[in-house]
């Protein structure tokens, strides 16, 4: 099978994936899909703020399995209290404050035995 090398200006618009595509084109692209429209800055307010715990999780660069390993959380619980389902008790709002405010700290008490 021949590999065929196209000049970028002779890609159908088409086939051009995100990679073959600039900055600019990619947010006229987004800026003219009529079933998608860009989010206005009243739409942003409206939108409700993510669980303490996933900002938390977010802001440590931890994958859900990855903090729940690390700070000795089930899994499960993680995803319940990151999508709404259930809310942290006022014992584990405390150990997530905690966290929060010393996750090096926490994790090396944790890793003591």
């Amino acid at each position: 099978m021949a590999i065929v090398r196209y000049k970028r200006d002779q890609i159908p618009q088409d086939e051009l994936t995100v990679e073959d595509r600039t900055d600019e084109e990619i947010i006229a692209a987004a800026e003219s899909d009529p079933d998608n429209p860009p989010l206005t800055d009243e739409d942003l307010a409206r939108m409700p703020e993510p669980p303490f715990v996933r900002r938390l999780r977010n802001s440590l660069y931890l994958t859900q399995k990855g903090f729940a390993e690390m700070y000795q959380i089930p899994l499960s619980t993680l995803r319940e209290w990151e999508q709404g389902r259930r809310s942290p008790d006022q014992a584990a709002q405390t150990y997530l404050k905690l966290i929060s405010r010393a996750p090096e700290l926490v994790r090396r008490v944790l890793n003591e035995h």
